[in-house]
């Protein structure tokens, strides 16, 4: 974010500065309306309500005249502001294609006058081409709601439809004309193509048909039209038999009405009913069966009306699982195998069963497609009942009927059998369900496993499986152990997936340790002595071996922990050297839970840009790898962070002694390598913070020392303080660190002036400011790519001069937090002069005295506010942090692009004096610097900057004003230049002061809440500056057309005046507040200094 963006009142950059950015790019083509908009604009900081725009003509469309209206109504294709989007920089917006009144502007120079009697919301103005008559663009607030209400959007559309009967159109209006906040009463046209599959219901003597659009559920803004739902709902239709007496027609239907349709052909009405449910009073789920009943039969009415009457008694959610039976057509049925010892057909149903209704698609939603059925004949057609229904819900889920087409068999469809003990499909009829799909070849080991899986009801841990040996890969023989280690592709069972209708799996190439089972016919025992957590059986087909298949569970923490991990990995390195192996492994295996003290061995390879530190007798490295974090399931391997960091190599001097040496070490250890030629083992340090505990920002610029310097050691030292102070891991590291700025990174130095202790240059920096540190590397802010800066050197600094450093530091502590304090980066170096040069924010207008000789005459009194608020705001932050700026005057502030900034680290009496600098004399400074603003004329312009001017400020000279200025403004300049140091105000209580103002100023209340006392104070002076006739120039001009003194100064210079008189008041000074001192005190004063005795 850029130092100068931000809101002077907010501090940072609000809705107010987006909108300023912008006026550039409009205008209305008048300066009373651009005026207006951009007043209220300016008054966003953080509300949008009152906030209008300047809209073009052509964004209008759909423009038409509303005769007895006498306004024009439009869509609106941008649609009204809604929030600052950072991602596309530019304003979101919502209600899109929006309809608005636009109404004529009768006087552009009384806006406001003409909008306090609107009561509908302005969202801006616009100018018809071809009249060139302004408008303001409202929009349609209901008088009611206060709003833009369900009614206004119904009402707007009046004109895009009739029923061709100006009674049906009346009542139809009407409900929707009531609807201002609830939907439930509404009516609407329905035009006749919007129904489709119009069947005539012969016993009912209605219609019943498909609506395409569904009916009306709420507004939606983004696209400026109803939201529906239920589309291509079930509705139906009924003669409407008198037009005239709607409602009494309707009064005795019991059904919901969505509207009204016409039949094109016979012409007869006919009002569009929902199928409610007369228990219900709403379109349940019984009514969904009901009217599909007509799309399926089971070609045998019993069937058909046992089906039915069970769906008719689904009224409820809970009642569709328990209660409802469906038609099962057979070809949505596949795998079907007949199961002989149960005389019963097993078979997968593509569908799955019925689960809830999904308005969205009108279908029902269904769960558990392609699970496993169980088909059993119906042999009693005649006799089939709700009794049988629940006997068969004993054992199992009862989903429907379907019939054999080759045997006309009709069968029951069921769940596989329900778990007797759980009551409902568990893990154990999962498992029982593949039994037939697998076997180990040995009825012992099948036995045994089966049994085990048939303990799982509702816990998986007994679970055992066989598994393919072919699912085992890396398959490697620990001689020590006696034992085999291996890969399993599949992982361990994690829960059943109604959706694929299988095991979902964890842990996918897990390692496993395989043991041979010694006697098949007693695993039971085998398995006793096992603490480890066996996952199933497997035979090596080669030698006809049958093993075990265990996890590698650890003893202490009774699962596969860190050290486990660790373990499994020994096999594939060492060090060699077998101090180090096992060093390192004991670290590993006490890594149960934490993985802090963990050591690894790390591959020289591993390591790039090796450098030796001479001074420190180390190495420092970038490692590839970085650390371990955790431990990762899914790809079976660490998890590491800090890829490519920086690590100090330090030699290992006893192999035998690794402890010894690492209790002497501050860093963290992240591990052991070896250098391949010189054959010395090296341990891999971690450059960890003390404060943080971690590597924070100051240890990632302490480690990049040793790749930079400014040549001397004093600036050398100041720039790593900085640095060494910015802990953690925060963004906006520019605002609290500078850095060493090669010479070379900066390029167009051109000379721009010279103050009173050195020279300004302006440049540009190829680099930009640093925002913050990601994996080792600075990230720069790139939009500060070839920034322009500022360079100040100080003459003869190249000595590095004690002045020098004491600026840099003051600078440095107060731009820390604070945009008002011009921003400082680094510091440089000319390589021709060898003079030190501090790189800084650049201001584009110079300092503040450059502005106002060019700007003056276009600043209002906000403005003038505004500048010195900004200086205030800086001035307060110096302050608080105890420091003092010693050398505040209006050269040392600075014009950025929307704000004012202090620069340089005025004199008042008591320094003349030769008296120690002190917060007051700041404050006396501020209070020369508001006399500037105010008057656009620098102090004693007319006067020789000498000892003889020293002598008259002591006794009370003070600037005065050529202007009216308002009287409470003269009177804080007054307490700022108190003679007396202990009457001046301080920082912060003029800030507050400064703020008040600009709060009593804000525009956006001018027209609303009346003049507040310092605007009717401002709206005097300008009356009696305008009409005064006792300037020859015009009061506004004055800030240009000044005439510097030969020997007044403005420059920073060193002042050495003896024998000053006691500093003091006018004796008036307090009397009147029309200006800062009086005519005659001033007039007063103009003696021959040479007749004071001062020795």
């Amino acid at each position: 974010m850029d130092s100068f963006n931000i809101c002077k009142k907010c501090n940072y950059v609000c809705d107010a500065i987006r909108f300023q950015q912008n006026f550039e790019n409009w205008t209305s083509g008048n300066d009373n309306i651009d005026s207006f908009i951009q007043d209220t604009q300016l008054s966003a900081h953080h509300l949008f309500y009152e906030v209008l725009e300047w809209i073009s003509y052509d964004r209008l469309y759909n423009i038409k005249y509303i005769t007895e209206k006498k306004i024009y109504r439009a869509n609106w294709f941008d649609r009204n502001i809604s929030y600052w989007n950072n991602e596309n920089q530019n304003w979101s917006r919502i209600n899109q294609n929006m309809i608005v009144t636009l109404k004529n502007l009768n006087d552009p120079k009384n806006i406001a006058l003409e909008l306090m009697n609107e009561i509908n919301k302005p969202y801006g103005i616009t100018q018809n081409p071809v009249t060139k008559f302004y408008m303001v663009v409202l929009s349609d607030k209901c008088k009611k709601c206060n709003f833009i209400c369900h009614a206004i959007h119904f009402q707007q559309n009046f004109e895009n439809w009739t029923s061709g009967n100006d009674n049906i159109d009346s009542f139809i209006q009407d409900t929707q004309l009531s609807a201002h906040h609830f939907l439930y009463e509404v009516l609407e046209w329905i035009s006749y193509d919007r129904l489709y599959n119009i069947k005539y219901i012969t016993e009912k003597k209605i219609y019943r048909a498909n609506w395409f659009d569904g009916n009306i559920s709420y507004w939606n803004n983004e696209n400026q039209n109803w939201s529906r739902i239920n589309q291509s709902m079930i509705v139906t239709l009924k003669n409407l038999n008198d037009p005239k007496n709607i409602a009494l027609e309707l009064m005795n239907v019991i059904n919901k009405p969505y509207g009204i349709t016409q039949n094109p052909v016979t012409k007869f009405y006919m009002v569009v009913l929902s199928d409610k449910c007369k228990k219900c009073n709403f379109i349940c789920y019984a009514i969904h069966f009901q009217q599909n009943f007509e799309n399926w039969t089971s070609g045998n009415n019993n069937i058909d009306n046992f089906i039915q009457d069970t769906q008719l008694s689904a009224h409820y959610y809970h009642y569709i699982g328990n209660r409802v039976l469906e038609w099962i057509s057979y070809d949505r049925l596949y795998n079907i195998k007949y199961i002989a010892e149960k005389k019963i057909y097993r078979a997968n149903w593509i569908d799955g069963n019925i689960s809830d209704w999904i308005d969205e698609t009108q279908n029902w939603k269904r769960v558990n497609q392609n699970m496993i059925v169980i088909l059993k004949s119906l042999n009693n057609l005649k006799n089939i009942t709700l009794e049988l229904a629940y006997e068969l819900k004993i054992d199992y889920e009862f989903y429907g009927i379907t019939q054999n087409p080759e045997t006309e068999n009709y069968m029951v469809v069921l769940s596989n059998i329900t778990c007797k003990e759980c009551h409902c499909i568990c893990n154990t009829i999962y498992f029982q369900q593949d039994f037939e799909n697998w076997t180990s070849g040995n009825k012992d080991i099948d036995e045994f496993i089966r049994n085990a899986q048939l303990l799982t009801h509702r816990d998986l841990e007994v679970a055992l499986e066989w598994i393919p040996y072919n699912r085992l890969y890396n398959i490697k023989y620990i001689a020590e152990k006696k034992i085999y280690r291996a890969n399993w592709f599949d992982g361990n069972i994690s829960y059943w997936n109604n959706e694929n209708q299988n095991w979902s799996r964890i842990n996918q190439s897990m390692i496993v340790t395989l043991k041979n089972l010694n006697d098949p016919k007693n695993i039971a025992l085998e398995l006793m002595n096992v603490i480890n957590k066996p996952y199933g059986i497997t035979q090596n087909p080669v030698t006809k071996f049958y093993m075990v298949v265990l996890s590698d569970k650890c003893k202490k923490c009774n699962f596969i922990c860190h050290a486990i991990h660790f373990q499994q990995n020994f096999e594939n390195w060492t060090s060699g050297n077998d101090n180090i192996d096992s060093f390192i492994q004991d670290t590993q295996l006490s890594a149960h839970h934490f993985l802090y003290e963990v050591l690894e061995w790390i591959s020289y390879d591993r390591l790039y840009n090796i450098k030796y530190i001479t001074e420190k007798k180390i190495y420092r490295a970038n490692w590839f790898d970085g650390n371990i974090s955790y431990w990762n399931n899914e790809n079976q391997n660490w998890s590491r962070i800090n890829q490519n960091m920086i690590v100090t190599l330090k030699n290992l001097n006893d192999p035998k002694n690794i402890t010894l040496e690492l209790m002497n070490e501050i860093n963290k250890s992240c591990g052991i390598t070896q250098n391949p030629k010189t054959k010395i083992y090296i341990m891999v340090l971690y450059d960890e913070c003390k404060k943080c505990n971690y590597a924070c920002n100051a240890i990632c610029f302490q480690q990049n020392f040793v790749n930079w310097t400014s040549n001397n050691e004093i600036i050398d030292k100041f720039i790593q303080d900085t640095q060494l102070l910015a802990h953690g891991k925060e963004f906006g590291l520019f605002k609290k660190v500078l850095e060493w700025i090669p010479y070379d990174r900066l390029y167009d130095i051109k000379y721009i002036a010279k103050g009173g202790f050195g020279k300004v240059y302006r440049a540009n920096w190829i680099d930009g400011y640093i925002i913050n540190n990601e994996s080792g590397c600075w990230n720069r802010y790139r939009y500060k790519e070839n920034m322009f800066v500022a360079l100040k050197s100080l003459n003869n600094s190249k000595n590095v001069t004690l002045e020098f450093i004491n600026e840099i530091t003051l600078h440095n502590r107060g731009k820390i937090n604070n945009s008002f304090i011009i921003g400082f980066y680094g510091i440089t170096q000319d390589p021709v002069t060898k003079n030190y040069m501090m790189v800084l924010d650049y201001a584009e207008e110079g300092s503040l005295r450059n502005y106002l000789d060019k700007e003056y005459d276009k600043l209002n009194w906000d403005e003038k506010i505004d500048h010195m608020y900004d200086v205030t705001n800086g001035l307060e932050h110096i302050h608080e942090n105890e420091l003092i700026h010693r050398d505040l005057h209006i050269g040392n502030i600075l014009k950025l692009k929307f704000n004012i900034a202090i620069t340089d680290m005025g004199l008042s009496p008591e320094v003349l004096r030769g008296q120690n600098y002190t917060k007051a004399a700041d404050v006396y400074s501020f209070g020369i610097i508001m006399y500037e603003i105010i008057s656009g004329l620098p102090p004693y312009y007319d006067s020789g900057h000498d000892k003889n001017l020293a002598i008259k400020i002591c006794k009370g000279l003070r600037p005065r004003f050529n202007i009216k200025v308002p009287q409470l403004i003269v009177y804080l300049i007054k307490r700022c230049l108190d003679a007396n140091s202990l009457n001046r105000p301080i920082a912060r209580e003029i800030k507050d002061t400064l703020h008040e103002w600009q709060s009593q100023l804000a525009k956006l209340h001018k027209w609303r809440y009346g003049l507040a006392e310092l605007r009717a104070q401002i709206q005097e002076a300008n009356i009696i500056n305008n009409s005064s006739s006792n300037n020859s120039t015009p009061s506004s001009s004055l800030g240009s057309s000044y005439k510097t003194h030969s020997e007044a100064v403005y420059t920073s210079r060193l002042l050495n005046f003896n024998n000053l008189p006691e500093p003091k008041n006018s004796d008036d000074y307090y009397e009147q507040n029309d200006n800062i001192i009086s005519a005659e005190f001033s007039e007063s004063l103009q003696i021959d200094i040479s007749q004071l005795n001062i020795n």
